[in-house]
């Protein structure tokens, strides 16, 4: 198991989930309701890892195209990017590869975070 989570905000966090899950292909593990309906406590996958999300004010910055916020190895890299982009993902870099063995592409959630996927796996 993973020793670092990722832990994001989402002024909507319900939203997020259901892109999360479309775009990305994340799986819901458990999502926590407060009283009022908004998400306290939710956790993704994707393989062997996890994000963690709750719902709170929105980012009151929208991150540079090169300021990954959650990194995410996958398998198909240009099949990823295809469900992505059908999903509506903001798409800041097509899959390219990199001089590490790496193919990578980068995209951004209705949110303004920036995920980047690709096979490198540390």
């Amino acid at each position: 198991m993973p020793s670092i989570y990722p832990v994001l905000r989402y002024a909507d966090a319900h939203a997020a989930i259901d892109f999360l899950r479309s775009a990305f292909d994340l799986t819901v593990h458990e999502v926590h309701e407060g009283p009022d309906g908004t998400v306290q406590h939710a956790q993704l996958g994707y393989g062997d890892g996890l994000v963690m999300l709750a719902s709170g004010p929105a980012p009151a910055f929208r991150p540079a195209d090169d300021d990954y916020r959650v990194y995410v190895a996958v398998t198909d890299v240009d099949a990823h990017h295809e469900r992505a982009r059908a999903a509506g993902a903001e798409i800041i870099r097509p899959p390219f590869d990199t001089d590490y063995g790496s193919r990578d592409y980068v995209a951004r959630d209705p949110a303004g975070l920036v995920w980047s996927f690709g096979t490198y796996r540390p």
